[in-house]
């Protein structure tokens, strides 16, 4: 049976793609930090392994991947999903938001393939998926850290991805668009609607929408893709 860890699986974008990996046979774990009654209730449904870990400390995610490792015997797929946005003008942002933006939304897809990839590569292959933004693409206003992070992100893909291929393992990310998650709870309903417009489709993207893409890379039928940014926005043009 195939297996994933999936990073920041508690809620949103993380949390569609546990139920959609598990519903579509395959054995899942997740990490997760804080949201207890999330994830309490995520594996209730799904029957996933939720390990609680802090993906921006090197020392908890290895733990956190070795005991994934002992539960599942092996990793086929790691989606490092985890991340945190921050809103506000550059010159007020502090030193500690800063690298925390950079830490969960990039450093931590770093600790998290780390861990994982030699046993990928010992095992002749593997599938790794990050969930970049269509902000790392253009950039976001107000938005500059997190715009940063993701944008390192897709760095991290295109290049992983050359350096593992000959190995068997692919590297692709998906560019989510506006998303139906936490990360909107701070607009209303007209804000959200005028979001929407400025896609071609009209509206936002839903979390189970992007995990299905996510669920595909991983699946027989992108075995040849690897350093791929695949959009998920509705079709605005990335210029």
């Amino acid at each position: 049976m195939r297996t994933v860890l999936i990073t920041g699986g508690s809620r949103g974008i993380g949390a569609a793609c546990v139920r959609a990996f598990t519903q579509a046979g395959w054995r899942a774990a997740f990490l997760y930090r804080s949201s207890v009654t999330e994830a309490e209730a995520l594996v209730a449904a799904t029957g996933a392994l939720a390990i609680r870990a802090d993906i921006a400390q090197s020392a908890q995610v290895n733990a956190a991947c070795e005991t994934a490792l002992t539960r599942l015997r092996h990793i086929d797929a790691l989606i490092n999903n985890a991340g945190i946005s921050l809103a506000g003008r550059l010159q007020d942002t502090t030193d500690e938001e800063w690298r925390r933006v950079l830490d969960v939304n990039l450093t931590g897809a770093f600790f998290a393939t780390r861990a994982l990839l030699p046993r990928m590569l010992s095992a002749g292959g593997g599938r790794i998926v990050n969930v970049s933004s269509i902000w790392g693409q253009v950039g976001g206003s107000m938005e500059v850290a997190y715009s940063a992070a993701k944008a390192g992100l897709l760095g991290f893909t295109k290049a992983l991805a050359q350096e593992v291929g000959p190995s068997g393992v692919t590297v692709n990310a998906v560019a989510p668009g506006a998303t139906r998650t936490d990360m909107l709870s701070g607009f209303d309903e007209p804000a959200l609607d005028a979001i929407a417009r400025e896609a071609p489709l009209g509206r936002l993207c839903e979390p189970a929408e992007i995990a299905r893409v996510i669920l595909w890379l991983c699946g027989d039928d992108a075995a040849m893709l690897t350093g791929q940014v695949i959009g998920v926005s509705g079709g605005r043009v990335i210029v």
